[in-house]
């Protein structure tokens, strides 16, 4: 299973995103999609899982939501926009690690890539930074990986290039 890992779209999608996005075969959002057509783009690209960001107002809201909690060939996914990162876990992030177990937490909201082995909740943390032009990342980003027999494998990050127009 070839996963797509995006985030902080903020209604930004171009070709150099669609180019990666086509040879997924499922796409995930970790929030701030930033409008309802873009959601309609992806879907129409490959299937979608995804998460609202504090951006997104009641349409995407209502397509999409606060947690996704899923199991995909034996890897238990943990999917929210704001939920930080090992030892910087948010309160209501914190709470479900300690009461469920998952092999991958993934978050958004930060614009900054980060991939990090979390030793105390035994799972692997993953940001896929930002996608979009708005914010204040500099490198536009995205991760890349594959889902084979209750293992994450073959992660690949990314740049897409500057925020600014290049």
């Amino acid at each position: 299973m070839r996963i797509t890992l995006i985030s902080d779209t903020h209604g930004y999608l171009d070709s150099g995103i669609i180019k990666h996005l086509e040879s997924a075969d499922e796409i995930w959002h970790a929030g701030d999609v930033g409008s309802a057509e873009l959601i309609e783009k992806i879907e129409r690209i490959k299937p979608l899982r995804g998460v609202y960001g504090n951006i997104d107002g009641s349409e995407i809201r209502a397509h999409l939501p606060l947690n996704q909690i899923f199991e995909i060939q034996g890897v238990k996914v943990f999917m929210t926009h704001i939920g930080g990162y090992p030892n910087r876990y948010t309160a209501r992030v914190k709470e479900e690690l300690k009461t469920n177990s998952y092999d991958l937490f993934i978050s958004g909201h930060s614009h900054i890539l980060k991939v990090m082995f979390d030793k105390r909740y035994e799972l692997l943390h993953m940001n896929p930074g930002a996608a979009g032009r708005h914010g204040f990342h500099q490198i536009r980003t995205l991760l890349k990986f594959e889902i084979n027999a209750a293992k994450i494998e073959n992660l690949q990050v990314v740049e897409l290039g500057k925020r600014s127009k290049e």
